[in-house]
């Protein structure tokens, strides 16, 4: 198994963050909405959102703007309290880990 190339343009995941919970894994046809619109995660949570298969547009909704085209075999560090959401580009598979430091 490969190590994933981990994407972290808003700062890393804490060094002692620790997984709490797990969602997915998500298809196009079964991400929850609520990722297709504008959200953020609450104060000490971070995300690791995991591309598997296909593809995915994260978008930052923030100030500073932007987006990343997530293929598989890519890892995107979300840091808390960053407003974002995502985009589908086709068929794709993705689960997010939710993160906090210990």
């Amino acid at each position: 198994m490969s190590v994933p190339l981990r994407v972290a343009p808003r700062g890393p995941l804490p060094d002692d963050a620790q997984v709490y919970r797990s969602i997915g894994p998500f298809d196009a046809q079964s991400v929850p909405r609520g990722l297709l619109g504008k959200h953020d995660l609450k104060p000490g949570a971070w995300a690791r959102l995991c591309v598997t298969a296909g593809s995915v547009k994260f978008v930052w909704d923030d100030s500073a703007g932007g987006s990343e085209l997530l293929t598989a075999g890519v890892e995107m560090i979300v840091p808390p309290c960053v407003p974002h959401h995502l985009e589908l580009c086709g068929p794709l598979e993705f689960t997010i880990h939710f993160c906090a430091e210990t």
